[in-house]
C-alpha cells in the first residue's frame, strides 16, 4: 500500500471512510515524510524495540514505526479510526491496535504482554490539549519506559527544556527534567499537518533518567512546593508558598529555610534550580 505520508493518499483514505476530524480529540494528521523520518531517527527506533504509539490517527506514523521496530502497540481513543487502521496497517503483522483511552489503559500489563516487562519506547503525535497529563502519567506511574519521543506544541517543548531564570521555565520544566533529559530534535511548521494547526510544533525526545538527578525525602511534597512556587509567578517564593493551601508552613519557617540555603527573602521560584527545590523541600518537609 502507498504510504499515508503522501497527502493525496491521506485525502483519499479520509474521503473513502467519510472521516470527520474530531476537535475534542485534537486530531491533526502528519503528511510530511521528512518529519516522519526525523521522528523515527529522534526516537532511535531499532528492530530490537517494542514501541507504544499513542493516538495513531489513520496510521501515518504507525507505518514508519512498523518498518523500524520489532513490534508496535498503537492505542487509539476514537472508535471511528479503528476500521481505517485495520486497512492502512493490513500489510504489517507486527502492529497491535487497541481501542482505548491511554489514560485509562493498564500500560504496565501491555508492556508485560508484548515486551516481557522490558522497557518500551513511547512515540506519538500527541493531541496538544492532553500532552502534559499523558507525559506525566508515563513518568509518575514509574512505567517501564526508556524514552518518550513526541510531537507537541512548540512552546510546550520549549518549556520542557527551559532552565532557571528564563520566561519558559516553570513547573513543567522541573517535572520533566526530574524524570528525563529533554532534547528538541526538530521544529515542525503547521503545513506538515492536515488540518493545519494554528501553532508551530516540535519533536522532543525525553530520555528517562536511570535514577532522578536529585535526591529528596518526599517527592510528592517537592512537586507541591514547585507548583505553588509558580502559581503566581510575580510573587516572591515566600508569599507563593505561604499563600498556598497545600503548603502548611508559616512565613517564618519558609524564611528560615531560605536563609539556611543562602537565598534572599525576595527570591522568586523561577530563580531556583531543581537541586535547590529538593533542598528546600528537605528543609521544610524532610525527615527529622
Amino acid at each position: 500500500m502507498e504510504k499515508l505520508s503522501n497527502p493525496q493518499k491521506t485525502i483519499e483514505t479520509i474521503k473513502k471512510y467519510e472521516f470527520a476530524f474530531q476537535k475534542k480529540f485534537g486530531q491533526n494528521f502528519l503528511i510530511d515524510g521528512h518529519v516522519l523520518d526525523k521522528i523515527i531517527a529522534a526516537a532511535e527506533v531499532t528492530k530490537e524495540d517494542c514501541v507504544v504509539e499513542i493516538g495513531p490517527g489513520i496510521g501515518t506514523l504507525t507505518q514508519y514505526l512498523a518498518e523500524a521496530a520489532r513490534n508496535v502497540i498503537a492505542i487509539e481513543i476514537d472508535k471511528m479510526l479503528i476500521p481505517i487502521l485495520q486497512e492502512t496497517l493490513a500489510d504489517y503483522d507486527n502492529v497491535t491496535v487497541i481501542h482505548q483511552d491511554v489514560l485509562k489503559t493498564d500500560l504496565r500489563e501491555l508492556v508485560r504482554e508484548h515486551n516481557e516487562g522490558r522497557p518500551v519506547k513511547v512515540v506519538a503525535n500527541l493531541p496538544y490539549y492532553i500532552t502534559t497529563p499523558i507525559i506525566m502519567n508515563l513518568f509518575e506511574g514509574r512505567l517501564p519506559v526508556s524514552s518518550v519521543t513526541v510531537m507537541v506544541q512548540k512552546e510546550v517543548a520549549q518549556r520542557m527544556q527551559a532552565g532557571p531564570g528564563t520566561k519558559d521555565y516553570g513547573a513543567l520544566s522541573l517535572a520533566v527534567q526530574y524524570f528525563a533529559v529533554p532534547y528538541i530534535a526538530a521544529n515542525v511548521p503547521p503545513n506538515c499537518f492536515m488540518p493545519r494547526p494554528r501553532v508551530g510544533s516540535a519533536v522532543i525526545r525525553l530520555t528517562r533518567h536511570e535514577k532522578p538527578p536529585v535526591e529528596v525525602d518526599d517527592e510528592q511534597a517537592m512537586f507541591q512546593i514547585i507548583r505553588a512556587s509558580f502559581n503566581q509567578r510575580r510573587k516572591t517564593l515566600v508569599n507563593s508558598l505561604h499563600n498556598s493551601p497545600q503548603i502548611s508552613k508559616t512565613k517564618e519557617e519558609i524564611l528560615r529555610a531560605l536563609e539556611q540555603m543562602g537565598l534572599s527573602q525576595t527570591v522568586r521560584g523561577e530563580a531556583l534550580t531543581l537541586e535547590q527545590f529538593a533542598a528546600l523541600t528537605d528543609l521544610l518537609c524532610g525527615r527529622e
